[in-house]
């Protein structure tokens, strides 16, 4: 025996097979809910949580596959939501089928390796040609940006309110967007998304600041601040125990009297000290000591204490404060400024807005829902959309949607694979037809026939007609571009690149070596009572009682 008792091992065809069946079998889950037509799953997890959606790497995620060339395929999936934010579905379909057709040329006796060559030329040849047709964008003129979320948010169940949705998360992103040399810069996290069930989608709102997930900390201090001067705090208000153990004699009652009137002048010291810096609202990421609540509700300063580090992050660019960690450097430089603090109560909780920030660098988007499985999946969808608009402000080119970059790019990858004299011809051509699978999935799940839309779609782009895709609505083949459908040519690369490597990877694959799983330890064995007491020790009873 070479390898551990209980070891599993399948070479060769068997391997390949297998892996194969697995990547198809993911992605076979995800593909009825790929488009504007799609549908969605619901997810129960081991607690019996429901999750309803149909974002791709949602429902990846939620499945807890175990195949281990199934799980790459996840990864496939997660990569294209880190890299573009959309587009996640699509990945794992296109990675589904290449892996699919592979099979078939294995099955021809070609070599997997000529295979993946041909798949590397194919991929090559389809950014080539992305790049070519993509459409530059001005930003000047929010249109495209409102254009990619709507599209973003077509295919989700918040598609009915994609258009607002759309220019509320628009705005967020450009509000949070930086120039940086010739372009611009911006992060996703600076859009701060919170959730509340209560009221319906249309009531979802932008706020120029920050939203708190906290009530203020003393009853006794004002509910609302207007013009506010905010400190933000990296250090507790309290009386730090010492590093080192201390012991303290106390030999009568004035010097305790002493010793809590010196703890009180210290937290007085820490209040009067933000006082003077004219704060008049305090955010602290750790605790506030009682006594200092007490302190500033007298003077009237709004306290919030153990707020997120990420919160902290957010309000600094939100109000151009700065987070101090020693309460004695704070000055009145380092204060934040914001219109309007308040405390509301939202839904069943009370949550402390900070709004009207002069230049916020950082905003909240307020989702609101009918029920929990539909905020959640708002936020997801607005997570997209954000996304989405992120890859057009860093990289500002477009393409139409409704499969017509990939019809184009199919048509281009099936003219040069006629160049072509080895046997990576056939897995360039095979290629093609894994793009146009988006196009028949589209028409599938839209429940329109795919044999004739495609035959119509290869046709238009033979003509030369680079923008025909799939009106799902009409049913019929449209210029995508006077529909106004328009994805990011950034979210569109990574589906190709993502795509490839995955299936490549997995095809490269011919030997699979599971070891065997560690067992339980067994049980310690017993059942007795403890010390061997059984009913003996009834024997020694005197003789003479019957």
């Amino acid at each position: 025996m070479v390898l551990k008792e209980g070891s599993n091992r399948s070479r060769g065809r068997e391997a390949q097979h297998s892996n194969i069946m697995a990547a198809k079998v993911v992605a076979e889950s995800v593909r009825s809910a790929l488009g504007p037509k799609g549908m969605d799953k619901m997810l129960v997890d081991n607690f019996g949580d429901v999750t309803i959606t149909n974002d791709g790497r949602t429902i990846l995620d939620e499945m807890d596959i175990q195949h281990p060339a199934a799980k790459m395929m996840v990864e496939v999936a997660k990569t294209q939501d880190k890299e573009a934010g959309d587009g996640t579905t699509s990945s794992v379909i296109v990675a589904g089928e290449l892996l699919s057709r592979a099979e078939e040329l294995v099955d021809k006796n070609i070599h997997p390796t000529i295979i993946i060559e041909g798949y590397r030329l194919a991929s090559q040849k389809a950014l080539e040609t992305l790049d070519k047709i993509a459409i530059p964008v001005d930003l000047k003129k929010p249109d495209y940006l409102k254009k990619v979320a709507v599209t973003a948010m077509g295919s989700k169940i918040v598609s009915e309110y994609k258009e607002y949705l759309a220019d509320i998360t628009v705005k967020a992103m450009l509000a949070a967007a930086e120039k940086q040399g010739d372009g611009y810069k911006v992060d996703v996290d600076d859009v701060k998304v919170e959730k509340k069930t209560g009221e319906s989608l249309g009531e979802t709102s932008l706020i120029t600041g920050i939203i708190l997930d906290k009530e203020i900390v003393h009853s006794g201090m004002p509910k609302r601040v207007e013009k506010a001067k905010i400190a933000l705090l990296d250090a507790s208000l309290e009386n730090e125990k010492p590093e080192i153990d201390a012991k303290i004699n106390i030999e009568n009652p004035a010097q305790i009297e002493a010793f809590l009137k010196q703890e009180e002048a210290m937290l007085k010291g820490m209040v009067d000290k933000i006082l003077s810096t004219g704060a008049n609202v305090v955010i602290c990421q750790k605790g506030i000591d009682d006594m200092a609540q007490h302190f500033m509700a007298r003077k009237g300063i709004v306290a919030i204490r153990r707020a997120k580090k990420s919160d902290m992050e957010k309000l600094a660019r939100a109000t151009g404060g700065k987070i101090i960690s020693n309460i004695d450097a704070l000055s009145a430089s380092d204060l934040g400024e914001a219109k309007l603090v308040e405390e509301r109560k939202t839904g069943d909780d009370k949550m402390t807005y900070i709004e009207g920030c002069k230049n916020p660098k950082s905003v909240t988007i307020l989702i609101r829902g009918g029920n929990q499985r539909l905020t959640a999946e708002a936020e997801r969808s607005i997570h997209d959309a954000l996304c989405v608009i992120r890859d057009l402000i860093e990289e500002p080119r477009v393409v139409a949607g409704g499969a017509a970059p990939e019809m184009e790019m199919a048509s281009a990858i099936k003219k040069y694979a006629q160049k072509l004299s080895g046997r990576e011809q056939f897995a360039v051509r095979i290629f093609a037809e894994c793009l146009e699978a988006i196009a028949t999935t589209l028409a599938e799940n839209a429940g329109l026939d795919p044999v004739d839309l495609l035959t119509q779609l290869r046709a238009n782009h033979e003509k030369g007609q680079t923008w025909a895709g799939i009106d799902v609505f009409e049913g019929k083949v449209s210029d995508m571009t006077k529909l106004g459908i328009y994805e990011p040519l950034a979210v569109k690369k990574q589906i190709i690149k993502s795509a490839t490597e995955a299936a490549s990877m997995i095809l490269k694959i011919d030997d699979v070596i599971s070891v065997a799983k560690m067992k339980a330890p067994p049980m310690p064995p017993g059942g007795g009572m403890p010390g061997g007491m059984g009913m003996g020790g009834m024997g020694g009873m005197p003789g003479g009682m019957m």
